[in-house]
């Protein structure tokens, strides 16, 4: 019996505009009984009969993803009036701008220390301090200690020389290292 009532009920577009639902009913299929928003917000934003006007004019096979674009804008368009799908857009890529320049700057990272890993051909500056006798704390899995050969710690060069790197979301053209820009004279 339970089937028969939910067969009977009718679609939530003919409930929503209080009319009988037809056995042909061109929102039956794509508007059930128990999504009544889904309905209310696509006639609140394009209209009950400019969406039967679309649904009429496409093929069968095209009517599901057309009804649920059209689903997905007027509910943006419900929590946006202004931007609707664009402003979630505008979001989802100021978002993947901001997680490019995380990964940039990590890979960055990742190019310089594996730069102070490989053995130059300058000298390491001598140590003078007392902590020179005093082994580094040792890490079980660290594998920078062993290759790099000088207990733990990592081959940095003397302040003579600053290093300047070119990163790509830095804005600054004039490249000072104080104003954090990539390309500073030598």
């Amino acid at each position: 019996m339970a089937s028969s009532s939910s067969y009977n009920s009718p679609c939530a577009a003919c409930k929503f505009l209080r009319r009988k639902c037809l056995p042909g009913c061109i929102f039956a299929p794509y508007f059930p009984p128990e999504e009544p928003q889904k309905f209310a917000n696509v006639h609140k934003i394009f209209g009950a009969s400019n969406v039967t006007k679309l649904l009429n004019e496409l093929l069968p096979h095209q009517r599901e993803d057309a009804v649920n674009s059209l689903a997905y804008e007027a509910e943006a368009r419900v929590r946006d009036p202004v931007y609707g799908c664009v402003g979630a857009i505008s979001f989802l890529q100021r978002q993947v701008q901001r997680l490019q320049k995380e990964l940039d700057a990590a890979n960055a990272d990742l190019i310089r220390y594996a730069c102070n890993e490989i053995p130059t051909a300058l000298p390491a500056p001598p140590v003078t301090s007392s902590i020179q006798h005093m082994a580094p704390r040792q890490r079980p899995g660290d594998q920078f200690n062993s290759r790099i050969g000088n207990e733990g710690g990592f081959y940095q060069p003397s302040g003579s020389m600053p290093l300047h790197y070119n990163f790509p979301w830095n804005d600054n053209p004039t490249g000072g290292i104080n104003e954090g820009g990539g390309e500073g004279n030598m």
